[in-house]
């Protein structure tokens, strides 16, 4: 594990990091702080530093490449992390993460995003824990460690109040000092305090009238001041806007490159007199401590002498997958399995969405669906499948059946290299070329390969991108223009944006046809990142709804248990947009209506990241929610489902309708976002307007029952004893709720203050101690702008959820 507090090695770094800074100009300065490409800073041999690598994760490492012929393990979604309600669980995921960096070349992972869920509606919700501070920090803090024990540095992001996606680059949140930091800041701080990450990224957005990547009163004097954070702070990609404001606001990497704010630019402004060198040392000390730290600057000894021992990935993206299920619901035992045959239902259960849209993406080397899981683990003969209703009316990326490779061009189109392409999405970057290709001479890129229908119908092919496209399906080309972008400003229009249907073709289930997309590459000048991204696009033939729901119930009705999967498709959970309702997409609330009046052993399986709505959810024998599962997802499933290991997961949000959600507002008005609400979200605002959500916050049910039996308060320190009184051997999450005795319409009713895990067989009791933190009693005096502790009587409450607390103690501080 890294050391979180200052050591001799510390001092050791620092002086070789003084020594190289003391041997550079203004001029290698400056360069040093601006990406040399999309990915990576310059390596300055003169001094011994290697050439810095970044990659975003959260759920694997990417690597420079961002492509499928380059794969990485797939993790679950970061709200399923969440869901575990463990730390050392997280930590474990890091210490994988780290060894999937060193593998990759990566020394910086762009990892964990700690903002919160502020709304439901947030397009990139699944990308972060919780709503609630103190799970954020907790979980966030053993991912750091986790990573960095590996010796690969941590970046928490996004800082600060990066919780939606509408007008991301533009949007001033203005939010109340108070809410800032008991909400927003809080699980920043506590990474800091508990992990001592080795970088943060600075967010699109403005907070108070000052964009993020410039925000000195944030970054210098809470985050660096107050805090005591020494890492290295980067700019989200794109996000630095002034070369003076960002310097002066303690912005240490402008990325990509090579056009940034920094370099040239910054050079410039210093001998102009507009920055001082000093101020140019001090960032480019933040970054060649994080450098000596990751071991890429020579005389430096690294943090990390020897990594941890190699954890087996897949093995563990299966298990933070169980662990991460919540069971909402599970009337008369129907969970686990009882023998018998199993209706299997849904698209998703045949094409697994187990990860989010956006730059969270990473390109597993297998992913396990839940047909395959389930008819490894169930009987021969015993299962059937079939679509019951299709959750994507809209074309996806061309990847089930698709044989491609792509083929780059000269202007007088001589082939100059070629790669293969496991999926229709290109997205290159320009040191990612096919061997052979350069930048300056590439001129089209074409898709080129052949696509084998799994079903006889009308197909429809589509194209995502911007600029020149050709498409040809079976000798006929269907399209020959220029698709215009988005009016929305997006420069990512061609990694986040919508298909456009261009073609649709009458095709044989079976048969081989030819197909072929042709881009022009030309980039306008003012295009930030130099990237080759575009994607050949699919969708299968659209049967009649009514009549697909018809045959599930037939085989729902044939089956003695049904199990429906629903899911959310990449256009309604990704980067770079909001979410408009929480309705689950196309006919599956009917589906799953449908098939329960056929069954009443129906299983619905909940295939989303952040919360939809359940119209149907009484009707269900059991429901579980899977989150964006990884790449193990039919695996864990299985296991889950059949019974051979637990559900362990709790929500680590509340899960409710549109209407009653407190908190639904996530686009601005004339430029600003009003955090009207203060620190009232997730549970807390439920509470504040006493409103009934469908699952409260901490909800999960397991395979075993437990007896909450005592409950012991001395000072901070709180004792529970519990007992396992089911059936089976389970784990079970303790929590602890404080809340103040005298009314306050100022504070929460109540706020978690801490939790445990615990593990007991059948009858066996147990013990958790949590220790309260004192942060738990303080709130932020906006008058005069510190922690006030709050004396008083306060009543701790510990259970199962917030809704089901057990058992009761007082204590008076």
């Amino acid at each position: 594990m890294p050391e979180t507090r200052p050591t001799p090695a510390d001092g050791d770094r620092e002086a070789a990091v003084a020594s190289a800074l003391g041997a550079l100009d203004l001029d290698t300065k400056t360069r040093l702080l601006a990406g040399q490409d999309v990915w990576s800073l310059p390596a300055l041999p003169e001094i011994g530093l290697r050439s810095l690598v970044m990659s975003d994760g959260p759920i694997g490492v990417r690597g420079a490449r961002w492509s499928a012929d380059d794969p990485s393990i797939a993790l679950p979604s970061p709200t399923a992390l969440a869901a575990t309600w463990d730390p050392a669980l997280a930590h474990r995921a890091g210490v994988l993460l780290a060894q999937e960096a060193r593998r990759k070349g990566v020394h910086v992972l762009l990892a964990p995003t700690v903002n919160l869920h502020r709304s439901p509606l947030g397009g990139r919700h699944f990308e972060a824990y919780s709503e609630d501070p103190y799970l954020t920090g907790a979980i966030g803090a053993g991912y750091v460690r986790g990573v960095q024990s590996g010796g690969i540095g941590a970046t928490m992001k996004h800082f600060v109040a990066n919780d939606a996606e509408t007008d991301r680059f533009t949007v001033d949140n203005r939010v109340g000092e108070r809410a800032l930091r008991e909400i927003y800041l809080a699980p920043f701080e506590a990474i800091v305090e508990h992990a001592r990450p080795w970088g943060v990224m600075t967010a699109y957005n403005t907070v108070n009238g000052t964009t993020m990547t410039e925000h000195h009163h944030l970054v210098n004097e809470v985050l660096r001041g107050e805090w005591g954070f020494d890492g290295c702070n980067v700019s989200d990609w794109t996000a630095a806007r002034s070369t003076v404001g960002a310097v002066e606001g303690g912005l240490d990497i402008a990325m990509p490159g090579p056009r940034t704010v920094y370099g040239e630019a910054l050079a410039r402004a210093v001998r102009d007199g507009l920055v001082q060198e000093s101020t140019v040392d001090e960032a480019v000390r933040n970054v060649l401590r994080l450098a000596a730290r990751v071991g890429v600057l020579e005389g430096a000894a690294p943090a990390v002498a020897e990594p941890p021992a190699l954890v087996d990935g897949p093995a563990l993206a299966r298990e933070i997958a169980r662990r991460s299920f919540v069971l909402l619901r599970n009337e008369s035992g129907a969970l686990p399995l009882r023998p018998g045959t199993v209706a299997l239902i849904g698209a998703a259960a045949r094409d697994a969405r187990v990860l989010g849209g956006g730059s969270a993406t990473v390109f597993p080397s297998r992913v396990v669906s839940p047909l395959d899981g389930l008819t490894a683990a169930l009987p021969e003969g015993s299962l059937s499948y079939c679509v019951g209703a299709d959750p994507a009316p809209e074309l996806a990326v061309a990847q089930y059946g698709f044989e491609l490779r792509a083929v780059c061009r000269d202007a007088g189109g001589d082939v100059v290299g070629a790669r293969s392409a496991p999926s229709g999405q290109i997205q290159w970057t320009g040191t990612d070329l096919p061997e052979g290709v350069t930048g300056a001479a590439l001129h089209t890129v074409e898709l080129t390969g052949t696509f084998t229908p799994r079903a006889t119908g009308l197909h429809t092919f589509g194209i995502k991108g911007a600029g020149a496209f050709t498409l040809t399906v079976a000798g006929t080309t269907h399209y020959d223009g220029v698709q215009l972008p988005a009016d929305d400003g997006d420069p990512f229009e061609a990694f986040f944006g919508a298909p456009v249907a261009r073609a649709r073709v009458e095709l044989a289930a079976g048969e081989p046809v030819e197909v072929s997309l042709a881009h022009v590459h030309d980039l306008p000048a003012e295009v930030p990142i130099e990237v080759v991204a575009f994607a050949l696009a699919h969708q299968e033939p659209q049967r009649d709804a009514d009549e697909l729901i018809a045959e599930a119930v037939e085989a729902a009705r044939a089956a003695d248990t049904a199990v429906v999967v629903v899911a959310t498709t990449e256009r309604v959970e990704s980067e770079g947009f909001d979410r408009t309702d929480l309705r689950l997409p196309g006919r599956q609330d009917d589906l799953v209506r449908a098939v329960a009046v056929a069954n009443p052993r129906t299983v619905v399986v909940v295939n989303s990241g952040s919360p939809v709505e359940l119209p149907w959810r009484d009707d269900a024998a059991a429901v579980l929610l899977t989150w964006f599962p990884g790449q193990e997802a039919g695996a864990a499933l299985a296991d889950v489902l059949t019974g051979a290991c637990e559900p362990g997961g709790r929500l680590p949000t509340t899960w409710g309708s549109l209407a009653d959600a407190p908190v639904t507002r996530v686009a601005p008005a004339d430029g600003r976002l009003h955090y009207d609400e203060g620190v009232f979200i997730g549970y807390r605002a439920w509470e504040r307007q006493g409103r009934t959500p469908s699952y409260p916050f901490g909800h999960g049910l397991g395979y075993t029952d437990w007896t909450y039996e005592s409950v012991e308060a001395r000072g901070t320190t709180v004792r529970i004893r519990l007992r396992n009184s089911g059936t089976r051997t389970g784990r079970e999450v303790v929590q602890v709720y404080l809340a103040p005795t005298a009314p306050d319409d100022t504070r929460p009713v109540r706020r978690l203050a801490g939790f445990a895990g615990v593990e007991a067989a059948p009858g066996e009791s147990a013990e958790v101690v949590v220790e309260l933190p004192r942060r738990a009693f303080e709130i932020w005096d906006e008058t005069a702008g510190a922690w006030t502790f709050v004396k008083g009587s306060y009543e701790i409450q510990v259970g199962r959820s917030i809704a089901d607390r057990r058992l009761t103690a007082a204590v008076n501080v």
